[in-house]
């Protein structure tokens, strides 16, 4: 048995707007799907605040012992935007803008996605199926929503048909709409559309003869309606029915809406248990937007070439700032905020290099670690609450700094376990990375290698007394000088 099977977890369903016990449909194995990027431009940061929300939920399944299968798309289709009947798709826009191929679109933002993601210290997906990879399925799917009558063929398109489909179930049991407002507050642009409805959505789309992006099937030569691609890659990987999926909170209405209505109109399953939505990023307290000019991208942030930072911050400052909010929260990002948060995060990394070298003192034991463990947990298992889990870890940065003070006592046993779960919630869960001890390693190299050219001068001009007093005194205090053929390297005793 796993560490799942004494840590309850909490999660906080959309579907049914409260936390809930959760319990995955098959013991100690969870079906998690994720809707990923469309790769049309370089990755959104409130996106990667979304994949990293699931990215720390991923890791806590791990650690808790779960087998985790995690499916992460590439929406690689072009679709129109937001499911649009008119316009032209994103892929292609920028494809015709760049005078290339789709699919060099596709390739340079998927690079582009996964080195970012690499960059932050993201786990990979289980599996990260593209759109395009499953055509088949997708027509297989619309092939059968049309046999039950939840769908029609207009002019080569298929339409799913919303009010059909709302005679029998629930349209809007997401999101908490319902059909007549939505009818109230559409506006009908006559002549415009193939629907029946305005609230129908597309399943397929005829292509239009300057559509680079096609696929042959029964109704025409088009291209896969966008709410459709997800039903069909979480259920080949998943199962009809799986555990959760997630999302950031702009996709709840009408992607995900539109996930439940075609998964109950193919196969009479509700598709998922728990839905998880996670919430946006704003910018100085006000919404991301290109067009307003109020955005910055994930690369800018590390490098401080943007007028929104005064300096560049490592991938893990970022992270530790991401984290210190609750992934339902809004968060504000701002150059203030993550000063502060960097002063955080050193404090952090500093009392974790400092546990690393203490040593067990005698005397009374001032902190029950058993007990500050516990709480660690409580926190994770409620909902995922890494705002409270940063709290707990701070409460044992105080510790480090009270034992290191001589103001404290710890225990063998305690320091094993203090060190240990320190370790696993800092590194393992939060998925941050100890950029003290990386600086500190990059600057011992500069200064030995600065050594091994003094020494090689000294050599040249035949100061062998001098070449040898560097050799030894750096072999005093465990850096040992190995010369080759390839020049002079050194390792660490």
């Amino acid at each position: 048995m796993g560490k799942h099977s004494t840590n309850t977890l909490h999660i906080y369903n959309s579907l049914s707007g409260k936390k809930e016990v959760f319990k995955p449909i098959n013991e100690g194995a969870i079906g998690m799907y994720v809707c990923g990027p469309t790769v049309y431009s370089n990755v959104h940061l409130g996106n990667v605040r979304t994949f990293m929300s699931f990215d720390m939920i991923f890791r806590y399944f791990k650690h808790l012992n779960y087998k985790v299968r995690y499916v992460r798309n590439i929406t690689d289709a072009g679709h129109l935007e937001n499911d649009a009947d008119q316009g032209e798709d994103r892929i292609a826009k920028k494809a015709r803008l760049e005078q290339i191929e789709p699919m060099e679109v596709v390739q340079r933002y998927t690079v582009d996605f996964h080195t970012i993601l690499n960059t932050f210290n993201f786990l990979p997906p289980s599996i990260e199926p593209t759109a395009t990879g499953h055509i088949v399925e997708q027509i297989e799917i619309i092939k059968s929503i049309l046999e039950k009558g939840f769908a029609y063929e207009a002019n080569g398109s298929i339409y799913f048909d919303v009010l059909k489909y709302n005679e029998s179930h629930h349209y809007g049991v997401l999101s908490g709409r319902n059909i007549e407002d939505l009818i109230h507050n559409t506006r009908v642009l006559e002549g415009q559309t193939d629907k029946k409805n305005p609230q129908d959505f597309a399943l397929w789309k005829k292509a239009e003869p300057k559509h680079i992006m096609r696929w042959p099937s029964p109704w025409s030569d088009g291209f896969p309606g966008w709410h459709l691609e997800c039903t069909a890659m979480s259920t080949k990987y998943l199962g009809e029915s799986f555990d959760i999926h997630g999302g950031g909170m702009d996709l709840k209405f009408p992607h995900h809406e539109c996930e439940i209505a075609q998964a109950k109109a193919w196969h009479n399953h509700t598709p998922v248990n728990y839905w998880m939505h996670a919430n946006m990023l704003t910018l100085n307290g006000q919404k991301m937007a290109k067009s307003t000019g109020n955005n910055i991208l994930p690369a800018e942030i590390l490098s401080g070439d943007t007028n929104k930072l005064t300096k560049g911050f490592s991938a893990s400052v970022v992270r530790f700032f991401m984290m210190q909010a609750h992934y339902r929260s809004v968060l504000d990002f701002s150059n203030d905020a993550l000063l502060a948060s960097e002063k955080g995060f050193m404090k952090l990394m500093e009392a974790v290099s400092t546990l690393n070298k203490l040593e067990a003192t005698s005397g009374a034991n001032e902190f029950d670690v058993s007990a500050w463990k516990a709480n660690c947990y409580t926190a994770m298992n409620d909902d995922f609450n890494t705002p409270i889990l940063i709290a707990e870890l701070f409460s044992a940065v105080k510790y480090i700094n009270q034992i290191k003070d001589g103001k404290a006592t710890i225990t063998d046993s305690n320091l094993a376990l203090l060190k240990d779960v320190m370790h696993q919630f800092v590194f393992d869960i939060l998925g941050l990375k100890n950029v003290i001890s990386n600086k500190q390693d990059q600057k011992l190299g500069d200064t030995v290698e600065l050594l091994i050219r003094m020494r090689n001068d000294a050599r040249a001009q035949k100061d062998f007394s001098l070449s040898d007093k560097i050799r030894d005194e750096l072999l005093a205090i465990g850096i040992q000088l190995k010369d080759g053929k390839d020049g002079t390297t050194f390792i660490l005793d």
